[in-house]
């Protein structure tokens, strides 16, 4: 049995069966997209608490009479950049043990919840439920796509994380610019750039599966890390996708 592995053949040795090395992949895989589920219902549960308890909601965000979004508090302002500096501070970890592999994954997800509720408090909740469903339905055929498919998607992740700083740039510029046009050209892009990189996250993780050699240490993290990538895919496809077909209070 053989296993396409960043552009070659990956040969299974001979004493590991069939059925057992696809056992132990769909079980590695099973953990990613466990996590994966658990930080969407943790971060729906945060993003409904920020929005709608007004306890809370009084301390992140500025509201109108009516309840909607006017600004943000200095508080608010801050919790939206603690997931920028989580992952910058987890790039200088090396090594990193299961126990902190966990916990950046979900200090990421607490983080990025906490500052959802401002697309609760800008869009109707029937567009955000119904933009979560096109999201989760697409998201699951692309991540099936990139666990499935024999083509090496190695070139194409490269340049997809490319397109991930153009758009970083793009959408800095527009903040100066305030160009409608240009924001739903780089959500257009966005949507497509994230949902090439949920295929691509897939494959490296399957990948990355057969490199571990069974190290439960080196699968455990990598566990943590495959969840936070497609958590991030879904996040950032969910919210490009909302700001092009979503509708405002």
């Amino acid at each position: 049995m053989s296993d396409l592995n960043r552009g070659y053949a990956r040969t299974v040795p001979a004493d590991r069966v069939d059925m057992s090395v696809d056992a132990g992949l769909r079980s590695f895989m099973l953990g990613v997209y466990n996590k994966l589920a658990l930080g969407l219902v943790l971060s729906a549960a945060l993003a409904w608490l920020t929005a709608d308890f007004a306890p809370v909601q009084q301390l992140l965000y500025v509201t109108s009479a009516d309840g909607r979004l006017m600004g943000f508090t200095a508080l608010g302002t801050i919790i939206r950049f603690v997931p920028l500096v989580i992952l910058i501070g987890a790039m200088f970890i090396k090594n990193p043990s299961p126990a902190a592999s966990g916990v950046i994954y979900w200090s990421v997800v607490s983080a990025i919840g906490a500052g959802l509720g401002v697309w609760l408090l800008a869009y109707t909740g029937a567009s955000v439920a119904s933009t979560f469903l096109i999201t989760a339905t697409a998201f699951g055929a692309l991540s099936l796509f990139g666990y499935t498919t024999k083509k090496d998607l190695t070139g194409f992740g490269s340049f997809l994380i490319m397109g991930v700083w153009g758009l970083v740039i793009a959408s800095l510029v527009n903040l100066f610019l305030h160009s409608s046009m240009m924001s739903f050209i780089v959500s257009v892009l966005g949507v497509l750039i994230f949902a090439g990189l949920t295929a691509y996250d897939t494959q490296r993780l399957k990948l990355s599966y057969y490199d571990m050699g069974g190290d439960q240490a080196a699968m455990s993290v990598a566990t943590n890390y495959g969840a936070l990538n497609l958590y991030l895919n879904f996040i950032n496809m969910f919210q490009f996708l909302l700001s092009i077909f979503g509708s405002r209070r």
